[in-house]
């Protein structure tokens, strides 16, 4: 491909576009302005299990006030049909993407492959948005309880009461900070968070099962409440049944698991075709997060239902949204609890560390691809700099609430849970799996269901998601439409006969026509030589190549180019094409043939009839339209010398 002269890069733009690829992923996808960086070499599958943990772990957060709150009394049952839909559904689910999309795509790259073209595209920048409204709901939500934590705190009250957004958006500036430094950093802050936070769990947890069950009246008091209430167990469960996507939150951190898979070090034989020990080691991550979270949230709301007065749950009460903190510091002291405090405050502002981490490693794989972001965004810095802009103005506009985000970080979670149970459904149909089949469109149901339920009682959530999809939609597009003249493709191979007309054209003048195939009989060229040499003067004896370019799928942005020659009626010389857009492709051949031959190509076009604006968006949209003014246009920015430039003539 062509190349042009850059000034030197400062020393801030070269540590800021460090690593220009995707992230994670080995020799990627880096297209024809970046350097390709090392293979990602990986990280044992327990420590990316921490950073995927510090979402799905720091649930423990909030997740038991919020059962109490909606299940009452209820809370310990509705929280068990929780972890069976956990254990039983999303799970398998998870399981089976990992195995399917290894390299951190997720489910949305499975359903990408269902629909082309310009559908395709939207249906994915629609699940991004709702991927962008989960992960970065959840740098902000977290961040949000975070600073709850601390200000309800009951030494610091007093100091901090007022300041809770200013608390968080430091939060917020912490995080990104992290993630500029690098993301091995981020990993090792979040192994030891987790591995912290979780011993202090097991502390409170134990201590507040001792009380259980030393105090014997707690638990007949709570079953003869129950009785009174429900009367029966199957009463109870159906409405453990009803109340359950309340509790939808309990099940966020799967999708991050997959999202930050490319991480995860595998096998020293694995290849980016078939990563089997990253595979595995994936689904022990995913299996052993959910086994132990279905643990904590048992037990957890199991004490906190017994123990705590249900108004201490409620706005105002001492328990809102910290009701394991209630109990370190009731049962355990104040000394312990402001410990606890600390601990859960560290790891719900590091919450969104593996959220982060999702999106630099989902954002860079789609956008990019389809032209629809700038070259930068396959950094990872400066796409940091961006999500924690982004989060500050979300922390902004909902004045640092947990609970007016809580809606919107539900809707995201399920709907990409539910995407992704649809997703492996149609995977195992389409691999005649029979019984998988069943048990995956089972589980889509329940999802669907869930989703469907929190979007009624909560449609706040959809609102904002739609935000997020309306702005990704709209700044893809703008992207698209400021790259449209970029020469676009990545490589250009010539096959022998190719090959060879280029070789013997390059003694004399290279003149290459460009032709819209029709018939492609005897008249089609003959006819077409005529035009050409009447419309520029030219003598008959000059001799040309025709191009022909046939438009594939004009949605894509990135791709390589094959040129086929052939020989039509015994005497016509073809070359052709297969590309998302004419004059990109022709720009591409004309380039490389100068630098194969060291000749300057001429390239003659006739005008395309009607409206320059609809032919643009003609070309836009679907890769052709007024082709000659445009390939003059991606050579221009190509190739500055002027000189140097192949030239083109429209007659």
């Amino acid at each position: 491909m062509a190349t042009t002269e850059h000034p030197p890069s400062s020393r801030l733009r070269t540590w800021m576009l460090e690593g220009l690829s995707d992230m994670g992923k080995p020799g990627g996808h880096t297209g024809p302005h970046a350097e390709p960086e090392p293979p990602h070499k990986g990280q044992r599958w327990w420590r990316v299990m921490c950073l995927t943990g510090v979402d799905y772990f720091s649930t423990l957060g909030y997740q038991p006030g919020i059962a109490a709150l909606a299940a009452g009394l209820l809370g310990p049952i509705a929280t068990i049909v929780l972890v069976i839909v956990t254990l039983a559904g999303a799970l398998p689910v998870y399981r089976r993407v990992a195995e399917e999309s290894p390299h951190g795509e997720g489910s949305i790259a499975m359903l990408e492959r269902l629909l082309s073209f310009w559908q395709g595209k939207l249906f994915v920048l629609t699940l991004l948005g709702f991927a962008a409204t989960d992960f970065l709901i959840t740098i902000t939500l977290s961040a949000a309880d975070a600073s709850t934590h601390l200000v309800e705190n009951p030494h610091l009250t007093s100091v901090l009461h007022g300041h809770q957004m200013i608390i968080t958006l430091f939060l917020v500036a912490l995080l990104g900070a992290v993630f500029l430094k690098g993301f091995l950093e981020a990993i090792g802050v979040a192994t030891a968070l987790v591995g912290v936070y979780l011993a202090l769990n097991v502390v409170v947890v134990i201590v507040g099962l001792y009380h259980v069950i030393t105090a014997g009246h707690v638990i007949t008091d709570w079953s003869n409440a129950l009785t009174v209430q429900h009367g029966n167990i199957f009463v109870m469960i159906g409405l453990a049944l009803l109340v359950f996507p309340k509790l939808a939150l309990g099940l966020s951190g799967f999708e991050t698991g997959v999202a930050v898979m490319p991480h995860v070090q595998g096998d020293p034989d694995d290849t980016e075709e078939k990563p089997t020990g990253r595979i595995r080691d994936t689904k022990k991550l995913l299996t052993t997060a959910a086994i132990i979270m279905s643990g904590f949230l048992i037990t957890s709301s199991f004490i906190t239902t017994l123990l705590i007065p249900e108004k201490e749950f409620k706005t105002g009460g001492q328990a809102n949204g910290r009701a394991l903190a209630y109990l370190a510091h009731e049962y355990l002291g104040g000394a312990f609890g402001t410990v606890y405090d600390v601990s859960t405050i560290a790891i719900l502002w590091f919450a969104g560390a593996s959220a982060m981490a999702g999106l630099l490693n989902l954002m860079p794989r789609y956008l990019p691809r389809y032209g629809m972001a700038p070259h930068w965004a396959r950094a990872v810095r400066p796409m940091v700099i961006v999500f924690t802009l982004i989060a500050f103005l979300v922390t902004w506009l909902f004045d640092a609430n947990v609970d007016a985000q809580g809606g919107a970080y539900a809707t995201g979670v399920l709907v990409l849970i539910t995407s992704a149970a649809i997703a492996v459904t149609i995977a195992a149909r389409k691999a005649g799996q029979r019984k998988w089949t069943i048990g995956f469109g089972v589980i889509a149901v329940v999802f669907i269901y869930t989703t469907v339920v929190n979007v009624i009682e909560r449609p706040d959530g959809v609102k904002i998601g739609a935000c997020f999809i309306v702005g990704i939609i709209l700044v893809s597009l703008l992207s698209r439409l400021a790259r449209a003249f970029e020469l676009r493709v990545t490589s250009v191979t010539f096959d022998p006969l190719a090959e060879r007309f280029i070789r013997d054209m390059a003694s004399r003048k290279m003149r290459f026509i460009a032709n819209e195939p029709g018939h492609r009989d005897k008249a089609e060229y003959r006819e077409k030589i005529e035009q050409i040499r009447a419309d520029n003067d030219m003598p008959e004896q000059e001799d040309f190549v025709f191009v022909e370019v046939t438009v594939t799928d004009p949605s894509e942005f990135e791709a390589g180019l094959a040129v086929r020659g052939e020989v039509l009626h015994d005497r016509y010389r073809v070359l052709t094409l297969e590309s998302a857009s004419i004059p990109n492709a022709l720009a591409a051949l004309l380039l490389n043939v100068r630098d194969m031959t060291g000749c300057t190509p001429h390239i003659y076009f006739e005008w395309t009839e009607g409206s320059p604006f609809a032919n643009f968006l003609r070309f836009f949209l679907f890769g052709q339209g007024e082709v000659a003014p445009v390939t003059r246009e991606v050579l221009r920015e190509a190739e500055p010398n002027r000189e140097r430039r192949p030239r083109v003539h429209t007659g």
